[in-house]
């Protein structure tokens, strides 16, 4: 299999580490540079607990993307650093592979005129865990059933968005085939602001971040004298490994931006 040319921005981070070890460890990727805020002019080799790959670090992503030949950016950083290094691929003609969350509607409709503007594919996916995408594909089969819904999800407390892109996802993915109805009573009130969670379409978010949670979500569907549960739980990062490596492969056959990891997987 031909190599695929990797720049990696997020090298440092919980999900960067694991990522690095994945490319280290798959014969047909090669990690050609890394983006870190930190480092700079370094090798990846050099900077303890990471991998003995020798590739450069830079700073500046501009920079990195005009000296680096490479046919994909995976990137795992935030929210709005990852913006910008996908507009920043897509002017150098680099696939992003995107793990951030926290594009809004709109970004998504600007970065997918720009895609396919260029033929360049590119992949966002709010959960790179194939479990979480299954448990989100098998919620929307539920809610043609069950339209009574509410969604809890929890993070770590370090993450900086809520609700989560998943959530967001799972309740995009319900409201295709469920109704906007208003859930509760009609004239429910709440005594503490934001105790019955964010609304979405009439359906309930709710976001818990403590320190020990990795990635967790539940959608609880309610009908009559019945509940059903659909759970996913990631207990560490390497879950979403596989996620990544298939996005990977996939973006280099792809002309046009595609949002959710369930588009891609048979």
């Amino acid at each position: 299999m031909e190599k695929i040319r990797i720049i990696l921005a997020g090298p440092r981070g919980k999900m960067g580490m694991e990522a690095l070890n994945l490319i280290y460890q798959t014969e047909h990727f090669e990690l050609q540079a890394a983006i870190d805020r930190k480092n700079g002019g370094k090798l990846i080799s050099s900077i303890e607990g990471l991998p003995p790959i020798d590739a450069p670090i830079y700073e500046d992503a501009e920079q990195c993307f005009k000296e680096i030949d490479a046919d994909v950016l995976l990137d795992l950083t935030t929210p709005e650093v990852g913006r910008i290094h996908t507009e920043l691929a897509l002017k150098y003609n680099i696939r992003p592979v995107v793990g951030t969350t926290g594009f809004n509607e709109q970004e998504l409709k600007e970065l997918a005129k720009e895609a396919e503007e260029k033929g360049i594919g590119v992949i966002i996916a709010p959960n790179f865990a194939i479990g979480a995408v299954l448990m989100m594909k098998f919620a929307q089969m539920a809610a043609k059933y069950f339209p009574d819904v509410e969604i809890i999800e929890q993070h770590h407390d370090q993450k900086l968005d809520a609700p989560s892109g998943t959530a967001i996802k799972t309740a995009e993915l319900i409201s295709r085939v469920r109704q906007e109805k208003q859930q509760g009573h009609p004239n429910e009130k709440e005594t503490l602001q934001g105790a019955r969670g964010a609304i979405f379409n009439g359906m309930r978010i709710h976001s818990v971040r403590l320190p020990g949670l990795v990635a967790h979500q539940e959608v609880l569907f309610g009908g009559n004298g019945q509940i059903l549960t659909i759970r996913h739980d990631s207990l560490h990062r390497s879950s979403f490994m596989s996620g990544v490596k298939l996005a990977i492969e996939k973006v280099m056959n792809l002309n046009v931006l595609v949002y959710g990891l369930e588009n891609i997987i048979e």
